[in-house]
């Protein structure tokens, strides 16, 4: 006698929240670095990317796992040629991932730490970091519907959020448009490649600017044009937009998506080139003659040191032989973030401290003058 089998009813799978977009999905209690804290990295593994550009996987020398968000970048240092020598570059891998970081490296001419790396980082060695910070990240501008712009280097920020998303199998409607010299200059070529063909939600357009020695592209050639925006994403109106790559190529993104009537409000970008940050000196001030002097005092050395109202608290450290952990210098990259337990402080930054941190006290050495004398935390 056969038996009837009943047909099995799939269900469908109910709506998820999108927590992508959420700086809480990315923290982890037992993982908290802050920003302004250094700690000691052990190098695991050594990616060649392209002929000029390495991937560096480090692992922290406790082996605890560590928390970002994809899209942030930390601070290196390193002494070189008697000097030391920070930093800062993007994080290539996922926090999905969190007992291994890496940063994915461009052998800059000229350029002091990019070339150090390439030369010096091999398996075992340690370099010093402080820990993630930045601002360029999902929870900038939550949205199911994105548009990846980079250009060069500038794809690590969009690959840590592009893995992330794979590893959590979120299914999100992303088109990630990368530009390129030449097909060979690809970065993360054949990974990326290799996630489109996971999921229909996720496109990938390599745009180059020239054949290069192989031949045979078959790709767009020449520059991201707003043509070719509307030919390959003809709905990037819609899509909240989130650019990385060097300046000029930003510059003419921004405009770029202005021509075409894009929301301004959607369209993030990363704030500066990370390949080699170059310290701004500060100007003297114009009437020397009209500043207050305050008192600074670090909590923890005892040092102390002062400063006039015009002066940035960095500024001010450096000249009285104070070290203070820094790298840009113009508000950006969070290094210098430090918790002012006495004072205050007028504080313009751009982009380099959350609001979360300022409530808590915390802020940017680089780009705070004093409104009263001052004890940090330090």
């Amino acid at each position: 006698m056969n038996s009837v089998v009943e047909p099995r009813i799939l269900q469908k799978r109910p709506e998820t929240v999108d927590r992508f977009g959420l700086a809480s999905t990315w923290e982890r209690a037992d993982a908290q670095w802050p920003s302004h804290e250094q700690r000691t990295l052990v190098c695991c593994r050594v990616l060649d990317e392209t002929h000029d550009v390495r991937t560096f996987v480090f692992s922290s020398e406790e082996g605890q796992p560590l928390s970002f968000e994809p899209g942030q970048f930390i601070t290196v240092s390193a002494e070189i040629d008697g000097q030391t020598v920070s930093r800062c570059y993007t994080i290539s891998s996922p926090p999905t991932r969190p007992y291994t970081l890496s940063i994915t490296v461009k052998r800059t001419p000229g350029g002091v730490m990019s070339n150090w790396l390439h030369t010096n980082m091999t398996l075992g060695r340690t370099l010093s970091a402080f820990g993630p910070a930045g601002v360029f990240t999902p929870s900038a501008g939550p949205a199911r519907k994105a548009l990846y712009l980079s250009a060069g280097s500038g794809v690590t920020p969009l690959m840590a959020m592009t893995r992330a998303a794979f590893d959590l199998g979120q299914d999100r409607d992303v088109v990630f448009v990368h530009s390129a010299r030449t097909p060979d200059d690809i970065i993360f070529a054949k990974e990326l490649d290799a996630l489109s063909q996971m999921s229909s939600a996720f496109r990938v357009i390599h745009v180059c600017e020239a054949q290069g020695e192989q031949g045979g592209w078959q790709g767009p050639m020449g520059r991201l044009s707003l043509d070719l925006l509307r030919a390959r994403v003809p709905d990037y109106q819609e899509r909240e937009v989130f650019t990385c790559g060097p300046e000029g190529y930003m510059d003419a993104v921004r405009q770029l998506l202005l021509d075409g009537n894009h929301d301004p409000a959607r369209y993030h970008q990363e704030s500066f080139d990370f390949a080699e940050t170059i310290e701004v000196v500060e100007a003297a001030p114009e009437e020397a003659s009209a500043q207050t002097c305050f008192s600074v005092r670090l909590a923890r050395s005892g040092k102390t040191f002062t400063i006039e109202s015009s002066q940035t608290v960095l500024a001010a450290a450096r000249k009285a032989g104070v070290p203070l952990p820094s790298s840009c210098s113009q508000g950006i990259c969070g290094t210098c973030k430090t918790t002012v337990l006495e004072g205050t402080v007028e504080m313009k930054h751009n982009g380099g401290i959350r609001p979360r941190e300022i409530d808590k006290g915390l802020r940017l050495m680089c780009c705070s003058r004093p409104t009263s004398d001052l004890v940090l935390d330090m």
